[in-house]
């Protein structure tokens, strides 16, 4: 399993606990950025985490900023991309057990280290149920638009 992450200037110190901790853990990690401290635009590296998602170049992937909500937005701009912003583990694993996540989105200035931590492993831990949720997955990246929806 590749997990890729990447995130802004205000989730960088959050990004390289993570990227050492999942180390430890024994997955393989992308690092997508940013390597120093000035400022970026989440767009940017919420972009380059999606595209890495949808080219297979990773199974899971991991956004952060500062508060989780902007590199989120950006990632579900993707329609390969289902990145669930979350705050605490059981968000994380229904994530993944209804929504068939491949991303998850944390806030830095939201969420601690530990709490980080703890969410991402609950995610990657979890399996998609399929079964009944599988048909309103397919249509999150294929909807079916009415005169009631549009």
């Amino acid at each position: 399993m590749i997990v890729a992450i990447a995130s802004d200037h205000a989730a960088l110190e959050l990004k390289a606990e993570l990227v050492r901790w999942l180390g430890e853990q024994g997955h393989e990690i992308a690092d997508l950025g940013p390597h120093s401290e000035g400022s970026v635009d989440y767009p940017d590296y919420g972009y380059r985490l999606a595209g890495y998602l949808s080219r297979g170049e990773a199974t899971y992937g991991i956004a952060l900023c500062g508060s989780g909500v902007g590199i989120a937005i950006a990632m579900n701009r993707h329609p390969d991309v289902r990145c669930a912003q979350v705050a605490e583990p059981l968000s994380a694993a229904l994530a993944r057990s209804h929504n068939d996540a491949n991303a998850i989105a944390l806030g830095a200035r939201l969420v601690g280290p530990e709490m980080a931590k703890a969410c991402v492993a609950a995610f990657l831990s979890t399996e998609f149920l399929g079964g009944r949720h599988q048909r309103r997955v397919e249509q999150l990246s294929h909807p079916k638009l009415t005169e009631e929806t549009a």
